[in-house]
């Protein structure tokens, strides 16, 4: 009974430490950075994932989300959904729900393909008039667990007001982070 129970244990652990993936991630573009992290393998199921991104002339969004990804062979669809923080420098402090969908595509092994796109409208942004975000990229895993990655990246608040948008990133960027 007691190699019963040892083995049932050892299987909930193997099947835990696959199911609760933890990463951290970096990334600069000109004018920009944005801290990311995660719980969950965001490519298969249930993940969550919080950032910070701020810009050096722009302002700084902060966010919390989950997203469900679907693994179909060597790619993964997923739709997720953002509750953010939005701190413009020409506007309104403000809060936004916004929603998304990405892709993602296994090329190798080691290297993987991406895009990602989230976007807030009117009605669910206080503060602001709306809100998006796109991501494009590819990532390359140098070894287990550390990933470099380098894409390109637009985050960008409309404001109300009539003030002018913030635009937090509009160009390249490169990263690196851990995944366990």
């Amino acid at each position: 009974m007691k190699k019963y129970l040892l083995v049932g244990a050892m299987s909930a652990l193997f099947v835990a430490g696959n199911a609760n993936a933890v990463s951290m991630n970096i990334q600069a573009g000109e004018h920009y950075t944005d801290v990311r992290a995660g719980l969950g393998d965001p490519n298969a199921g249930l993940s969550f994932n919080g950032n910070w991104a701020r810009s050096d002339h722009d302002g700084q969004v902060g966010s919390l989300g989950a997203k469900f990804a679907l693994p179909l062979g060597p790619f993964s669809a997923s739709v997720g959904g953002k509750a953010l923080y939005l701190a413009p420098k020409n506007g309104d402090d403000g809060a936004a729900l916004a929603g998304g969908v990405g892709l993602n595509w296994n090329v190798l092994p080691s290297l993987s393909v991406y895009g990602e796109a989230y976007a807030s409208p009117e009605g669910l942004t206080s503060g602001s008039k709306s809100y998006y975000e796109a991501d494009v990229g590819a990532q390359l895993t140098v070894f287990k667990p550390l990933h470099v990655n380098a894409g390109y990246r637009v985050i960008e608040i409309e404001n109300s007001h009539n003030r002018s948008n913030n635009k937090l990133a509009d160009g390249l960027y490169v990263g690196a982070g851990l995944s366990f």
